[in-house]
C-alpha cells in the first residue's frame, strides 16, 4: 500500500533518526535491530511501511511503521475531510493509511458515517466513522471510530476510551464483505471485527465478523450450509479463548464441523489479523498452519490429546503440557513404538506408547527477567494461576530457586497458597527452558519519580518522558521507547490524578489560607518534581524550611502539597525516631520527590540523640548522602546518589553550621496573619480529596521540557537581579532564591496565577534571602548564649580573657569558663556542643584553638579558643 507524502517523509525522517539506517538504493539498510541490537534492521526506503531483523532465525524482530509511530497516521478527522465529491475520503483515508486496505478492491464495502457524543472528554466530542452495514434496510449498522474517544459514564462519572459503535440490534448476525457466495466455499473464518474479515478476505480466506466475541451468529449461521468447515479465528486473548470454545460447542452441536485459528503474541504483543495482514503474515502457508496449530490446541478436551498434537507437530517423545491450569508431563515409551509401528500408523502408536501424568496443581509462566543496573541484583517475574480460582498471583523468582527443583517447590509455595510442583528436576529444567528462551529483560529501578538514566518519570501506574504518558501494561512494566522499565518500589504511595477529576479551585483556597508564603512552599515542591534535571544543568537544588508556632499550619499545608504531588495522608518522617539504615532507605525511596523531615530540633535534647544536619551537605548536590558497603568478597560500596529534595518542617528553626544553613530557602508561619477567611480556607484544603488535585504532578511532568527551558533561561537573571542587592553577600543564596524564582514564572501559566499573585511570590522569595543572609550573620542561639554567659562574668568581675593582646584578642579556656559559669550559677550548654558551634561565632570572629601563655596567670599555657574583639569584625 502507498502511504501519504507527508506521513512518509515524517516516517523516513524518524526511522533514520531512530535506527541510524543507511540509504542503499531503494532500501534502508544496516539499522540498529532494537530486538537484537545487530546492524541488520532494513527497510523499504520510498515505502517504509513495515521494518524487519534481517537475523530471521537468531530474531526476527518486525513491525508495522504505524505501530512504532502512531502519531504520525493520527489526525484523519482534519487531514482528510469529506467532500461532496468524495464523501467518504475520512473513512477511505483511515482504511487505505491506517489499515493498509487497496481501495480499488475494496470500494464499497464501506461507508462514512459520523459519531457525536456531549459526555465525551477532550477536545473532540465526536469523529467520522467506517460505517459497515450489517442489515441496512433495518438500519443495523457497527462503526469503527476513526478517532477513539474518551467518554464519562453519566451515571457513575467512570472514563473509558470508546472506538466503536453499534445502531440496531445486531445479535445473532455477522458482516461479510460483498460477494461471497456461501454456498460455493469450503471454509468459512470467523473472526471478531469487520476489518479483520476485510484483511483475511483479501487473502483469499472468507471470512465473516461475528461483531463481539461474545456474539453467537445463530442468525447468519442458518445462511450457512453444514458443508462448510467453521474456523472460529476470534482475538487469542483470554475472553477470545473462552469463546472460541463456547461457539465451537454449540456450532458442533449445530452440526458444523470446527477448528479454530489463533495469533500467537508477538513477545507480550496482542495481534489481530489486521496485524498479520500489515506484517505479510497472511501470504505465508507455513504461519496460516502455524494459526491453526495454536487453535487446534485451544481445542484439545484433554491433557493426553494436547500432548498428542505437539508430538504429531514437534516429534519429541517427552515434554511438558499446559492444560487447565496445570502442569502435566508426556513421555513416550520408545521401546513400545517401535514395536506397535510395526501393525499401526505413528499417531496410533503413540497413543498407545504415551503416558501423562500431574506435575503441578497450578499454571506458572515466567514473563520476563528483571535486572537492576543500579545494584546488579536480578530476579524472575512469575505468574501464578490455578484452575479453579480467579486469582493471579505475580512474584519474583531468584536464580537459585529457578535452578533447583527443590528451591522452586519452596518458592512456589510461599508466594501462592497452595500451589504445589511435584515433578523431578529434569521436568521442570524442560519448562524453565521453554519459558527463559529468549525471555524479555525489564529494568528495574528501586525508586518512585524521575530516573535520569531513562529520561522518564516512573511511577505505579503510569510513566512519562518527553511530554508523553506511557500505561503501565499487562504485565505490570512499562515501555518507553527502547526501555523497558520496571520500578520495585512498594513503600512510597503516588497516585497520578485524570483531567476529569481535577478541581482547580484548590489554588483560591491555598492563596486564602497561607498567602504567598503557601505558594512559595508550593513552588519548592513543584520545582522538586525537576530537581534531577536542574541540579544537571546548575549543579544544586536547594532545602526548603517550614517553620512556625504550634497552630500555624504547617502541618495542613505541607500535607495538602504532597495530595498535589500524588501521596495522601503524609507530612513527613521524624529523622531522629530512625535508625541511620532506616533513614538512608527513606532518602533513596524517591526521585525528584520531596524528603519531609519533621521535629527533627526539640527543645529537649536529652531525651534523644539529635540528627545531624550536616548529614545533609552532600544532598544540596545531588551526591551520595551515606554510602554502604556492597557484599561481595571485594572492596566495593554502594554510593547511591541523592534523588530528591529535603523539605523541613518544625516549630524551631534550623541551627546548623553555615554550609547548612546557606543551602536553605527558609520560611516563618506565624498565627497573628490568620483570619476567619483563612481559616475556611484552610479547612477547605484539609478535606481536599488527593484525587481532585493530584492531576497537577501529571500536568508538572507533562510539561517538563518548556518548565526547563524557563527555568534555564530566568534562574540567572534572576540571581543577577539578587546580587545587587546589598544586604545579599552569599552567592548561594542569591542561587538558591533566584532558582526559586525562575519556577514560579514557570508554575505561574501552568495553574493560572495572576500578575498581582505572580509579583507577590517574587516579593516573598526576595525578601526571603535577605532574610537568610541576616539569619547568616547571626550567631547560632548557643554561641549567643556562650558570649551572653561570658559578658555576665566579665562584669560580674570575672575575667576569663587569657590573651596579652586583650584589645584585639579573647583567649578563653572552656573549662575555666564552665567552672566559673556553675559557679555564679549560670546555664550554660554542654562542652561538646560549644566545641561543635563557636567554630561558627560571628559577634567574635573564631580565629584558633591553641595553648597560649596566660595574660590572667604568670607563667602558665593554657590551651584556649581564640576569637578576634568585637571590634576587629569584618
Amino acid at each position: 500500500m502507498s502511504i501519504p507524502n507527508d506521513v512518509r517523509q515524517d516516517v523516513i525522517k524518524r526511522l533514520a533518526r531512530d535506527y541510524k539506517f543507511k540509504v542503499v538504493g531503494d532500501w534502508f539498510r544496516g539499522g540498529v535491530c532494537p530486538g537484537c541490537g545487530k546492524k541488520e534492521f532494513f527497510a523499504h526506503a520510498k515505502e517504509p511501511w513495515t521494518v524487519k531483523c534481517g537475523r530471521e532465525n537468531n530474531c526476527g524482530w518486525s513491525s508495522n511503521v504505524k505501530e512504532l509511530y502512531p502519531d504520525a497516521f493520527a489526525n484523519f478527522n482534519e487531514r482528510y475531510q469529506p467532500t461532496e465529491k468524495d464523501p467518504d475520503a475520512t473513512a477511505n483515508a483511515y482504511m487505505q493509511f491506517s489499515r493498509g486496505f487497496p481501495l480499488e478492491k475494496t470500494r464499497g464495502w464501506w461507508r462514512q458515517g459520523k459519531y457525536w457524543n456531549p459526555n465525551a472528554i477532550g477536545k473532540y466530542k465526536g469523529t467520522a466513522t467506517v460505517k459497515f452495514d450489517i442489515d441496512r434496510a433495518n438500519s443495523i449498522s457497527m462503526e469503527r471510530f476513526i478517532e477513539v474517544l474518551k467518554i464519562r459514564d453519566p451515571e457513575d462519572g467512570v472514563v473509558k476510551p470508546q472506538k466503536a459503535h453499534f445502531s440496531g440490534k445486531f445479535r445473532g448476525m455477522a458482516w461479510m464483505p460483498p460477494g461471497v457466495e456461501l454456498d460455493k466455499i469450503g471454509e468459512l473464518w470467523l473472526v471478531e471485527g469487520c476489518i479483520d474479515a476485510i484483511a483475511l478476505n483479501l487473502k483469499g480466506i472468507r471470512a465473516a465478523a461475528i461483531l463481539a466475541c461474545t456474539n453467537y451468529p445463530e442468525e447468519f449461521l442458518k445462511l450457512v450450509p453444514l458443508s462448510v468447515k467453521l474456523v472460529w479465528a476470534l482475538d487469542g486473548d483470554k475472553a477470545g479463548k473462552k469463546y472460541i470454545l463456547r461457539h465451537a460447542k454449540k456450532a458442533t452441536e449445530a452440526g458444523y464441523c470446527c477448528e479454530a485459528a489463533i495469533i500467537p503474541p508477538k513477545g507480550k504483543e496482542k495481534l489481530d489479523w489486521n496485524d498479520a495482514y500489515q506484517l505479510g503474515w497472511l501470504d505465508e502457508k507455513g504461519r496460516i498452519t502455524g494459526f491453526k496449530y495454536h487453535g487446534e490446541l485451544l481445542m484439545a478436551k484433554s491433557p493426553f490429546e494436547k500432548a498428542m498434537i505437539i508430538w504429531a507437530r514437534m516429534g519429541v517423545n517427552h515434554f511438558a503440557v499446559d492444560f487447565g491450569m496445570k502442569y502435566y508431563w508426556f513421555a513416550l515409551d520408545l521401546e513400545k513404538f517401535n514395536k506397535a509401528r510395526d501393525t499401526m500408523d505413528e499417531e496410533e502408536a503413540a497413543r498407545q506408547s504415551g503416558s501423562i501424568s500431574q506435575i503441578a496443581n497450578c499454571h506458572f509462566e515466567f514473563l520476563y527477567f528483571l535486572k537492576s543496573r543500579f545494584t546488579d541484583e536480578s530476579w524472575y517475574y512469575a505468574k501464578v494461576q490455578f484452575p479453579h480460582k480467579n486469582t493471579v498471583v505475580k512474584d519474583t523468582f531468584s536464580g537459585g530457586q529457578v535452578a533447583a527443583s527443590a528451591e522452586f517447590k519452596k518458592r512456589l509455595l510461599s508466594i501462592a497458597a497452595g500451589a504445589l510442583f511435584t515433578g523431578k528436576g529434569n521436568q521442570l529444567d524442560w519448562i524453565i527452558n521453554r519459558h527463559l528462551s529468549n525471555i524479555k529483560t525489564v529494568e528495574t529501578v528501586d525508586f518512585l519519580g524521575y530516573a535520569k538514566e531513562y529520561g522518564a518519570y516512573i511511577f505505579d501506574q503510569v510513566a512519562i518522558a518527553d511530554g508523553k504518558e506511557y500505561p503501565i501494561n499487562d504485565e505490570d512494566f512499562f515501555e518507553i521507547g527502547k526501555h523497558s522499565i520496571k520500578t520495585m518500589n512498594k513503600s512510597v504511595h503516588i497516585t497520578i490524578g485524570n483531567r476529569e477529576d481535577y478541581k482547580p479551585e484548590w489554588k483560591d483556597n491555598l492563596w486564602n489560607a497561607f498567602g504567598p508564603e503557601g505558594f512559595a512552599a508550593l513552588t519548592f515542591f513543584f520545582g522538586s518534581l525537576f530537581a534531577e534535571q536542574i541540579r544537571a544543568i546548575q549543579k544544586s537544588y536547594p532545602f526548603l524550611e517550614v517553620v512556625g508556632a504550634a497552630g500555624a499550619g504547617k502541618s495542613t499545608l505541607i500535607e495538602f502539597l504532597w495530595k498535589l504531588l500524588g501521596r495522601d495522608d503524609f507530612e513527613g518522617f521524624d529523622p531522629n525516631k530512625e535508625t541511620v539504615a532506616a533513614r538512608a532507605r527513606k532518602f533513596s525511596q524517591g526521585a525528584n520527590i520531596p524528603v519531609s523531615l519533621i521535629e527533627s530540633d526539640r527543645e529537649d535534647k536529652s531525651k534523644v540523640r539529635q540528627f545531624d544536619w550536616d548529614e545533609l551537605k552532600t544532598a544540596y548536590n545531588g551526591r551520595s548522602h551515606r554510602g554502604r558497603g556492597v557484599k561481595n568478597s571485594g572492596n566495593d560500596t554502594d554510593d547511591q546518589p541523592f534523588r530528591g529534595s529535603i523539605v523541613i518542617t518544625q516549630n524551631n528553626a534550623v541551627n546548623a553550621s553555615e554550609a547548612i544553613m546557606s543551602r536553605i530557602v527558609h520560611f516563618y508561619f506565624t498565627t497573628e496573619t490568620q483570619t476567619k477567611d483563612s481559616y475556611r480556607a484552610a479547612k477547605e484544603l484539609e478535606s481536599t480529596e488527593v484525587k481532585h488535585v493530584n492531576y497537577f504532578i501529571r500536568m508538572a511532568c507533562l510539561a517538563e521540557k518548556s518548565i526547563l527551558a524557563t527555568v534555564k533561561e530566568k534562574a540567572p537573571a534572576y540571581e543577577q537581579q539578587l546580587s545587587t542587592i546589598s544586604e545579599i553577600k552569599s552567592n548561594r543564596i542569591a542561587k538558591n532564591h533566584s532558582q526559586m524564582m525562575a519556577l514560579v514564572d514557570a508554575l505561574a501559566p501552568l495553574i493560572g496565577l495572576t500578575d498581582d499573585q505572580h509579583d507577590a511570590v517574587i516579593s516573598c522569595f526576595t525578601n526571603a534571602a535577605i532574610k537568610r543572609q541576616a539569619a547568616l550573620a547571626a550567631d547560632h542561639p548557643i554561641v549567643a548564649d556562650f558570649w551572653e554567659v561570658v559578658e555576665y562574668l566579665q562584669q560580674d568581675g570575672t575575667d576569663l580573657n587569657h590573651s596579652r593582646n586583650d584589645k584585639t584578642e579573647i583567649a578563653i579556656n572552656l573549662n575555666d569558663f564552665v567552672r566559673w559559669a556553675n559557679i555564679k550559677q549560670q546555664t550554660v550548654p554542654p562542652i561538646q556542643d560549644l566545641k561543635k558551634h563557636l567554630k561558627q561565632s560571628q559577634s567574635r570572629k573564631f580565629k584558633d584553638v591553641k595553648v597560649v601563655n596566660s595574660g590572667l596567670e604568670q607563667n602558665k599555657s593554657i590551651r584556649c579558643w581564640i576569637f578576634e574583639t568585637e571590634g576587629k569584625q569584618s
